[in-house]
């Protein structure tokens, strides 16, 4: 039996739990051997270059048992050091190795294939179009690897709504050859919209659907929960790109709160009063702990 399988069968039955909540296979690779390199070098130094992942809770379990999140690289390194799942651009994989740093890799993997996808496009001459949130370390390690392979740093461009697309639509329309990949948290939505936008306005139009399939599924999983729900509660890092996406997604389907852990629920107690039939999700970085406690909580609060 399931963790999940298990959480049913106590679950009052108007708390419908998603099947696809919480750690995808990416964070889980990424926590799970952060805590063993520590266990397994006890005497050394173990360090993340920024969060590794977006949830307040697990940084600082990861801190509590010595594991250091880095803000920037110091003069001089010492012990591992860690490249988070979001990735980083291939002259900071330098940087932490010229700083005296043994490094370990826990790139997602699919991280690593749009990492690819827009490098092969800004190589073959295209005017690269990362469809996402600018900010975001995942989306600055894209666009950091392909202005490498591009001819001019501006052939790289990220979009992170349709509005910010139309910016460049003379660049678009200047351009030969025009190359889209997304961030792997993105919507399936953004990505229509924006493939409407851009196929009559450029003569070649290469699109590569990169969201992950974790993504894709939680998504679509949240999305059929939420059409048999007054109330859907998302959980999660409120930094999270997947967590807010889903949040953003079910508030076109019924009323919807984005919370981080159990004690946000007190802010709503009033909505989730009156509410009969109630989804939880979680976003992909949310702990299976943190999860269960929202939902023992809920069953409390109605």
């Amino acid at each position: 039996m399931t963790l999940y399988e298990s959480w049913f069968k106590t679950i009052s039955k108007n708390i419908k739990l998603a099947k696809n909540a919480g750690f995808c296979y990416g964070v889980k690779r990424a926590v799970e051997t952060t805590i063993k390199l520590k266990k397994e070098n006890p005497d050394k130094k173990i360090s993340v270059l920024g969060e590794l992942i977006h949830n307040s809770h697990v940084i600082s379990e990861l801190e509590n048992s010595g594991i250091v999140t880095l803000d920037k690289l110091p003069e001089h390194g010492e012990g591992i050091c860690i490249i988070r799942s979001h990735g980083e651009s291939a002259d900071v994989f330098k940087q932490v190795q010229k700083k005296g740093y043994e490094l370990v890799d826990l790139t997602c993997f699919d991280v690593k294939k749009v990492q690819n996808r827009a490098m092969e496009l800004a190589h073959d001459g295209f005017l690269v179009i990362i469809l996402g949130k600018f900010e975001h370390p995942e989306v600055q390690a894209i666009r950091a690897n392909a202005q490498e392979y591009a001819s001019d740093i501006k052939n790289v461009y990220v979009a992170q709504t349709l509005d910010k697309l139309k910016l460049i639509e003379d660049r678009i329309k200047s351009s030969p050859k025009i190359g889209v990949v997304l961030q792997t948290t993105q919507t399936k939505e953004y990505l229509y919209e924006v493939i409407d936008y851009l196929i009559d306005k450029c003569k070649i139009l290469n699109i590569s659907n990169t969201i992950c399939p974790s993504t894709t599924l939680r998504q679509e999983e949240a999305k059929k929960l939420a059409q048999n729900s007054d109330l859907m509660v998302v959980v999660g890092s409120k930094k999270s790109a997947n967590t807010t996406h889903l949040a953003q997604l079910l508030k076109d389907i019924t009323q919807t709160i984005h919370i981080e852990d159990e004690n946000e629920l007190d802010n709503y107690k009033d909505i989730i009063a009156k509410k009969d039939n109630i989804g939880v999700t979680a976003g992909a970085s949310t702990p299976d702990n943190i999860i269960k406690e929202v939902i023992n909580k809920l069953e409390r609060t109605i």
